[in-house]
């Protein structure tokens, strides 16, 4: 059994690859061809929980065990860590054992740029981040080297660690030029980019109302039903595709909130097999949004990867 640090499990998931995997795990999810119930969240204490994601095709099945410890810092550990664990389904043989908070920042990344491969009628040359956290950079990095993004806008609301954040990006790609961006600004002068996307647990709205129709918003960050990122007026204006519609009912509090029609909600693996027509996801003029809350399937496909990529 290979088991992988960070390093290794970031090594072993190139992005092009985890992409192109997810497309094909979005797919077999919808059509039950991957069995992945709705991740289990068992409380430690008031501050901490447990994580059990599991998944299940015919080749290969994963579970990932979670905990995160919000007040970890005092403690000088990370908030989130845990592990993937690989078997063959057939057998049962352990294959690996993969970082978790690797595997998921990766995959979570991955399936955002398979939102805008699919949703976007057209290459990105710029995004909008809002955010400065490990998502952020996971986002970032996966921008660039999928997309070839080269353009960047950061918004947060400390703008010392927003600079920071934008050095870190250009000294890791070097063509990249990232500007920083108060988080007042988004209310008031927003740049027109092809992509923006929330990647924070905020509680009340951080994107814009007001968001061009060409643009495509996303929202990764908010995965409880009191985390809020779209504003509820942006949501029923615009057509709405999720990653899993099941755990979007339970955990997309922006959708919750909104008390969105969820007969308007759509996942995107049904766009990508053809049964929804995309055209249709054009409402108005104005493109989609999409909103992730993240599943055991894509473990299962980064799992894939990374077997590929180690045989």
């Amino acid at each position: 059994m290979h088991i992988l640090d960070a390093q290794q499990t970031a090594a072993a998931l190139p992005y092009a690859q985890l992409v192109a995997a997810l497309e094909t795990a979005a797919q077999e999810f919808v059509s039950g061809r991957i069995r992945a119930p709705e991740r289990q969240v068992v409380p430690i204490d008031s501050a901490s929980v447990l994580l059990g994601m599991p998944a299940i095709a015919d080749d290969l099945s994963v579970t990932k065990l979670i905990t995160v410890h919000a007040e970890n810092g005092k403690h000088n550990l990370p908030a989130i860590q845990g592990e993937v664990v690989a078997f063959e389904t057939h057998t049962g043989r352990r294959i690996a054992l993969m970082d978790g908070p690797t595997v998921t920042g990766r995959r979570t990344a991955a399936m955002t740029m398979l939102g805008i491969k699919t949703l976007l009628p057209r290459a990105p040359k710029s995004a909008l981040l809002i955010g400065t956290g490990a998502q952020a950079a996971a986002h970032a990095d996966a921008l660039a080297e999928y997309f070839g993004i080269r353009q960047f806008w950061i918004a947060a609301r400390d703008l010392a660690r927003t600079q920071a954040f934008c050095s870190a990006l250009c000294e890791r790609h070097p063509q990249v030029v990232a500007s920083p961006l108060p988080a007042a600004m988004l209310q008031q002068d927003l740049p027109h980019t092809d992509v923006l996307i929330a990647l924070t647990t905020s509680r009340t709205a951080v994107i814009p109302e007001q968001v061009a129709p060409d643009t495509l918003a996303i929202g990764v960050g908010a995965f409880k039903p009191d985390m809020v990122e779209f504003p509820a007026p942006l949501l029923h204006a615009r057509a709405i595709v999720v990653d899993d519609v099941g755990g979007a009912h339970h955990e997309a509090g922006d959708l919750i909130q909104a008390k969105v029609d969820w007969d308007r909600v759509v996942a995107i693996g049904d766009v990508l097999s053809g049964k929804v027509d995309r055209a249709t996801l054009t409402v108005k003029g104005a493109l989609p949004v999409f909103k992730t809350v993240g599943q055991a399937s894509w473990d299962l496909a980064a799992a894939r990867v990374m077997r590929a990529i180690l045989t």
